[in-house]
């Protein structure tokens, strides 16, 4: 799969290691398993605080340290710290999808100039606020352009976009819908 591995990095991506997850992962599919979670924490008014303290891959813990802050805008009574939800939600899915352009890239040896990408979505905010039931509360379409520049030709990165569709999570995660498990705990 991974015949174009050289030793120097492309896109700043070790070719080498991807080579060697990919190895480990055919030989043992348990290695493949991640699983990501967080905890988030209301500071007042709209403003909420996300930690990251790690994520578990094959089985284990690797700590991490990271904190996500989120707001509202004046306009829908936040104190406008830090982007909005939606902001966030738009924000996660071009960072997953950016990951699959310049990893696609990188495996065809192609040396990427920029890559920029673009989403918008419009929600009615008579769905969020319970105004009418026939109102959804989220997005009925999410619009995203890529702008891509490097030494690839235009199939070349035609192919990289078709398998980006194909493999990223997060556009899985945002084209279909995902059962949610939620659960209540008072107290």
């Amino acid at each position: 799969m991974l015949d174009t591995v050289k030793n120097a990095p492309v896109n700043g991506l070790d070719l080498q290691a991807l080579g060697e997850v990919v190895e480990a992962i055919e030989a043992d599919k348990s290695k493949a398993i991640v699983g990501f979670d967080v905890t988030t924490r209301w500071l007042g008014q709209t403003r909420s605080e996300t930690i990251v303290e790690g994520f578990t891959l094959a089985g284990e813990r690797i700590p991490r340290s990271h904190k996500i802050v989120a707001d509202e805008p004046h306009e829908l009574l936040g104190s406008d710290s830090a982007p909005n939800p939606q902001e966030l939600l738009m924000a996660a899915f071009n960072a997953c999808i950016t990951v699959g352009y310049v990893a696609g890239a990188a495996l065809k040896g192609i040396t990427l100039d920029s890559l920029e990408i673009k989403t918008r979505g419009e929600l009615d905010l008579r769905g969020f606020l319970g105004l009418s039931d026939s109102v959804p509360p989220g997005y009925q379409n999410v619009d995203y352009e890529v702008r891509i520049k490097g030494d690839g030709s235009a199939e070349d990165f035609a192919e990289i976009h078709e398998t980006v569709m194909k493999t990223s999570p997060n556009y899985f995660n945002m084209s279909r819908p995902i059962k949610m498990n939620g659960s209540l705990r008072v107290g």
